[in-house]
């Protein structure tokens, strides 16, 4: 049986664990499977000061959940399992997964991993000499030759697409070949939100899709607006400019004359004075 000092121990932990849990108004779940001790310490120190980071017993977690009266914080309890760290802030969520997202770094695959991207074997020399390699090379497809007494791959060749398991025999290719081909590091499984539980899968965003997409629709909103005179701080002297142009065009077109039309006006009438004299001279009968 536990000791008496071991219960208080945990009985402490869960008191504060639940002034923590009320503290923020984001509380994140992060899983560290495949996270390397030195990363994690790295990701803690680069974030200091904008997220609590603890590693901590989901049994605890768990415990001070049941104890206090949220009942929404308790939609965390279907993310209690497995290695997990927890992250307590007050950011953005979507700028707290952004955050995790880039301090990812690329390492070596192990059988049963999933490639972070499409992993293409770029054609060339593998550095290694004929041997077993060649075999090992065509199993997992890809086209070898031998040349300077060195095994190459003939053409740029794709190996496994992103979100494919990696099996053993080509992770241990690209090992030898020194291509990384999954990414180590914190991965969101969800964070609470005041009230709102949002999934990982909902924190992944496209950041260059997103901004060519907000772009795009600026562009779209700003056309339409001028389209309809429908004015904007933005619009405002796009819409006078082409507002002043049709003024000038309709005034010198009806012969109005303005300080800004008369120079155009008298060019216009000497242009038509011209036209029609020489109309008459062509017109008048020959002596």
């Amino acid at each position: 049986m536990p000791s008496q000092q071991v219960l208080e121990q945990k009985s402490d932990q869960v008191e504060e664990i639940k002034e923590v849990l009320g503290e923020y108004k984001s509380i994140g779940i992060a899983s560290l499977q495949k996270v390397r001790a030195a990363q994690l310490q790295e990701l803690k120190k680069t974030l200091s000061g904008k997220v609590h980071m603890r590693v901590l017993k989901n049994t605890l977690i768990k415990i001070a959940l049941e104890t206090i009266a949220n009942a929404e914080l308790k939609r965390l309890e279907q993310y209690l399992d497995g290695s997990n760290v927890y992250l307590f802030t007050d950011l953005n969520p979507f700028k707290l997964a952004l955050l995790l997202e880039r301090g990812k770094v690329k390492t070596t695959a192990k059988s049963g991993d999933l490639a972070a991207m499409d992993v293409v074997v770029p054609a060339g020399n593998t550095g290694q000499p004929p041997g077993p390699i060649i075999s090992q090379l065509n199993g997992a497809g890809l086209p070898t030759r031998i040349e300077s007494g060195s095994v190459w791959v003939s053409k740029d060749t794709l190996v496994v697409r992103k979100g494919e398991v990696i099996n053993e025999r080509l992770a241990a290719v690209l090992s030898k070949l020194g291509i990384k081909a999954v990414e180590a590091g914190l991965s969101m499984r969800a964070v609470y939100d005041e009230g709102l539980m949002i999934t990982g899968e909902q924190l992944k965003i496209d950041v260059e899709g997103t901004r060519r997409s907000v772009e795009q629709s600026h562009g779209n909103a700003f056309a339409l607006s001028l389209s309809i005179a429908y004015p904007t701080g933005d619009n405002i002297k796009a819409l006078l400019q082409t507002a002043h142009q049709k003024a000038f065009a309709l005034s010198v077109g009806a012969a109005v004359p303005t300080k800004e039309t008369i120079g155009d006006l008298l060019r216009k009438a000497h242009m038509q004075m011209l036209s029609l004299n020489g109309a008459a001279e062509k017109a008048a009968p020959k002596a």
